[in-house]
């Protein structure tokens, strides 16, 4: 398929069939998704309801379909045997423009129309007219062919209807020759349209083709050369210096820089150690590793990354819908006006019937919606594609509508303005010795994910204490952890929960408030009786989180950090990244914050997706930080995978440009077509520039969307939207002090 048209084609086919319902077609995945009564319609009426448009339909991983004489081709699936209804070869190459039908059909009709214009040279008058009769059958039959499909399927207000009946009317009045050049430039039209559709798909199959085909798989003390597609969790594969990483993993055995870029964007290599995660189709640039296999091919990190992006077209963007209800109505609304224009001067006033159904004609063509139709869903597949290329993920065009209207960002502090990878950095111990305060905070630590309970399990194994087996454990949210060790309970926590406990002390507190003074996090290691130590971390900003607050604040955003930290730690993290801050927030109170900032404006929040999910539920945009993470994947309507909080700024400044180019296309598709609507009723404009206007406002169109694919969003750049944005919140400041004028 190679536009919304197209896709909107074969909704309207599909969904007018008994039994079916939840229709969800998208053009650029080129996927049919519905649910179906089979009491009602069998998937074979399914099938031929959508081979009767000239779409070939296959299953999900099934090689693409040829459809037996079909006009319009899948580009992504013509490919090996021109066998009607027989399945090409996966991995045969993609033909050449010409190879393909559409191809054909120009080169047909092109030469025919130029054939019939060295006719029509040679021999003025009625014979070489009739030169241009072949020259527009040849094009316009596959037309009417499909226009009478869809006229069937119960959707006669098509741009093959009115191409059919405007070509055969200009025929029937005289001008054939008009009408060849209208065939020939809408065959033009339609290969254009087919190319830049291939072009917007190529972002999401160059991701497919990352990963390679054959994996070195360890079995015992040798390796076999498999199918990377084969390996299961569990496997070992070895990693050559130079190949690409068949599959997600740990390393468990060796040290090399890897380079993620083709999966997350970053260009920099990162060092892997034992250990350490590996994403599927990164690059082992130095060392070999023996890396575990943790996904299968399925699962893998490039597998959903394609997955999200192809799945985000169907949250279809407000803008889109409202789109595509007014097309329903105009174009009834065209082809009535059209009528009019035919009939009513010759009745009414003795008027010419040969001019104004000749202008009627050249009406239903510059009435065609197309390039309205696909101003938004072209755009929407160029921004979600090149979000993917730059490691941010979109779901959908209504985020990045969203997106584009953020005021305001909150983020979560650890994990996602920090690192995440706190370190102990003092221990203070207040009752026993130093080891056996760490062994007791490691073993109520043992089963905790947050980072502050994996640094203290850290420091524990470093210093070799032995950890003790700990029961009825449990996180405490916001607080801490809880566990019953040697038959007494112990907590490690915020120093407010030990004050809740009434467990705190005079120099306990003391010491906290000096450790909090540096800026560090404090926990405190209590029984009820009382204080045994307190544990502080430091947790460093990232390198680029001031940077990025600040291209927000240039963007017009204004940033705010949540945490539910400590106010003089996160005082002083604040205060090295340049941010408003709020602390000692409970999740509960984050999710407050989140709503008294959109009772402002919009609201974008960025967490790790993880102890953040009510808070992201709670924005207008939630974005989750994650190399690729499961959570970060699937929580959120957004997720950067490079782990930068550069990449926020990057995120609104796609999610604007993409709207603006929106707002473009728009202003192209309805300002080409209003100038000629009104230059064809005053006569003074014809049937070939009416198609031009259409095919060429289409054209227009998908070019301007194309344009975002070559779009940095790290480039800092502030753009007509940031200023406008700047300019809005100026200006109540400057009204707010001037004389009321009544």
């Amino acid at each position: 398929m190679d536009c919304g048209a197209c896709a909107a084609k074969v909704r309207g086919a599909v969904a007018r069939l008994p039994g079916v319902t939840e229709v969800d077609v998208a053009y650029m995945a080129e996927r049919l998704r519905l649910t179906l009564d089979e009491t009602r319609t069998s998937p074979q009426r399914v099938e031929k309801a959508v081979r009767a448009l000239g779409y070939g339909i296959a299953p999900k991983d099934a090689a693409p379909e040829r459809p037996a004489g079909g006009f319009i081709l899948p580009e992504s699936g013509a490919r090996g045997t021109d066998t009607p209804g027989q399945a090409a070869p996966q991995d045969a190459a993609s033909p050449r423009w010409h190879a393909t039908a559409k191809g054909r059909l120009v080169l047909a009709t092109g030469a025919l129309l130029a054939a019939a214009w060295g006719a029509h040279l040679a021999m003025p008058g009625t014979v070489g007219n009739w030169g241009f009769v072949p020259a527009t059958l040849v094009g316009l039959i596959p037309i009417a062919r499909r226009a009478w499909a869809m006229t069937r399927a119960g959707m006669p207000f098509t741009i093959e209807m009115l191409m059919t009946v405007a070509a055969a009317g200009a025929l029937v009045i005289g001008a054939a020759g008009e009408a060849a050049v209208v065939v020939f430039l809408f065959a033009v039209g339609e290969l254009l349209e087919g190319l830049a559709a291939n072009r917007a798909r190529e972002g999401i199959r160059a991701l497919s083709r990352l990963m390679p085909r054959t994996a070195r798989l360890e079995t015992g003390a040798t390796t076999r050369e498999v199918p990377a597609d084969s390996l299961a969790v569990g496997d070992v594969v070895r990693v050559r210096p130079g190949d690409r990483l068949p599959a997600d993993g740990k390393v468990i055995e060796g040290t090399s820089g890897v380079d993620e870029s083709p999966v997350t964007g970053e260009s920099v290599p990162r060092l892997k150690e034992p250990g350490a995660e590996v994403f599927a189709g990164s690059i082992n640039a130095e060392a070999a590793l023996r890396v575990r296999v943790t996904r299968t091919a399925a699962d893998n990190t490039i597998a959903r990354i394609v997955r999200l992006v192809e799945e985000a077209e169907s949250a279809r963007a407000p803008t889109e819908r409202f789109i595509d209800r007014f097309a329903r109505v105009y174009m009834p609304a065209v082809v009535g006006a059209a009528l009019l224009v035919a009939v009513v001067p010759p009745l009414a006033f003795g008027m010419d019937w040969g001019a104004w159904i000749y202008r009627a004609l050249a009406l239903l063509l510059i009435g065609c919606p197309c390039a309205l139709v696909i101003s938004v869903p072209a755009a929407i597949a160029s921004a979600l594609s090149a979000g993917a290329r730059h490691g941010l993920l979109m779901k959908g065009g209504a985020v990045i509508e969203a997106a584009a209207r953020v005021t305001h960002v909150a983020f979560d502090k650890t994990g996602t303005l920090t690192h995440g990878r706190p370190r102990v950095t003092d221990l203070r111990v207040l009752a026993g010795t130093e080891g056996e305060m760490l062994a007791l905070a490691a073993g109520v630590e043992a089963e905790a994910s947050h980072p502050l309970g994996r640094a203290i399990r850290t420091r524990a194994e470093d210093a070799g204490v032995e950890v003790p087996r700990a029961r009825s454990a449990r996180a405490i949210p916001g607080m801490g952890a809880e566990a019953v060790i040697d038959g007494a309970r112990l907590r490690v926590g915020a120093p407010r929960l030990a004050e809740e406990a009434g467990a705190m002390t005079d120099t306990a507190r003391h010491e906290a408030a000096m450790l909090e003074a540096d800026g560090k996090t404090v926990v405190v290691v209590f029984r009820d009786t009382g204080p045994i130590g307190l544990i502080a971390l430091r947790d460093a900003p990232r390198a680029d989180a001031a940077a990025a607050v600040r291209r927000l604040r240039r963007l017009g955003v204004a940033p705010v950090m949540l945490t539910g930290d400590n106010a003089r730690t996160a005082t002083a993290i604040a205060g090295e990244i340049g941010i408003d801050h709020r602390a000692c927030l409970m999740p509960e109170d984050k999710v407050a914050a989140i709503r008294d900032l959109a009772g402002r404006g919009r609201v974008m929040m960025v967490g790790d997706g993880i102890n953040d999910a009510p808070a992201l539920a709670a924005a207008h945009v939630g974005v989750a930080m994650g190399s690729g993470t499961d959570v970060a994947l699937e929580t959120a309507e957004a997720a950067l995978l490079r782990d930068r909080v550069s990449d926020v700024p990057g995120t609104i400044r796609l999610a604007r440009a993409t709207m603006a180019n929106i707002r473009q296309n728009i202003a192209i598709a309805l300002g080409l077509k209003g100038i000629f609507l009104v230059t064809t009723v005053l006569g003074i404009t014809g049937l070939w520039i009416a198609i031009l206007a259409d095919t060429g406002a289409t054209v227009l169109v998908t070019l301007n969307a194309l344009r975002l694919l070559a779009l940095r969003p790290d480039r800092d750049r502030l753009g007509l939207d940031g200023m406008i944005a700047r300019a809005r919140r100026a200006i109540p400041a400057r009204s707010a002090t001037a004389p009321d004028r009544g």
